[in-house]
């Protein structure tokens, strides 16, 4: 909206002549007193000028005048009532699901077939019962029967693999004695000798 050009607000020049002139707008005082408000000049765009404090009875008189703008208020349509299709009510059916049915397995028994009893006439063969046959039993004699030769000795001979008189007879001297230590040669040698001679008892 422009503003009215009509409505003018006298005002007094701060000359030395004081003479009127057109102010740049209505002061606050003459607003009250003239019973009007300042939404209300701004809705009919009438400049308001809010640094000036004097009043004048022309403006006030202007401003008396002043209606405000009817606003056309546009008729409202009165309600129609619609009434709505209400579908009918309908109560779910639960649905009650049926259990697979399991084919039960027929398992067909193994048919014993009952032997018939043996006759008087039959006789009845009774398998013989297998005979052990006890393997020859070898007589060893340990190495702690020679003399001079304790157990100490005797477990560090059966750490090479020999463990009986029999098995030392066969054996190398000199090769026993660079195994075994604290044990000469012809310590071994005297003992092999011993061996023989029980052996040919």
């Amino acid at each position: 909206m422009e503003n009215n050009k009509n409505i003018v607000a006298i005002a007094i020049s701060p000359a030395k002549d004081a003479h009127l002139r057109n102010g740049k707008g209505f002061s606050l005082i003459e607003i009250k007193e003239a019973g009007k408000t300042v939404e209300l000049l701004r809705e009919l765009n009438v400049d308001i000028d809010f640094f000036r404090r004097s009043k004048h009875k022309v403006n006030i008189e202007v401003l008396k005048k002043l209606k405000p703008e009817s606003k056309k208020t546009k008729k409202k349509k009165p309600y129609e009532f619609k009434e709505k299709k209400r579908t009918p009510f309908k109560p779910e059916v639960e649905k009650v699901k049926k259990k697979p049915v399991k084919a039960k397995k027929v398992t067909q028994e193994p048919k014993v077939i009952k032997k018939a009893p043996p006759s008087k006439k039959e006789k009845v063969k009774k398998e013989p019962k297998p005979v052990k046959k006890e393997l020859p039993t070898t007589k060893t004699t340990k190495l702690t029967s020679l003399s001079g030769l304790g157990p100490m000795t005797a477990k560090k001979f059966e750490e090479l693999g020999v463990s009986c008189v029999e098995e030392l007879v066969n054996e190398d001297p000199a090769e026993l004695a660079s195994l075994i230590k604290g044990v000469s040669e012809e310590r071994i040698t005297n003992w092999i000798i011993e061996c023989k001679e029980l052996l040919n008892r």
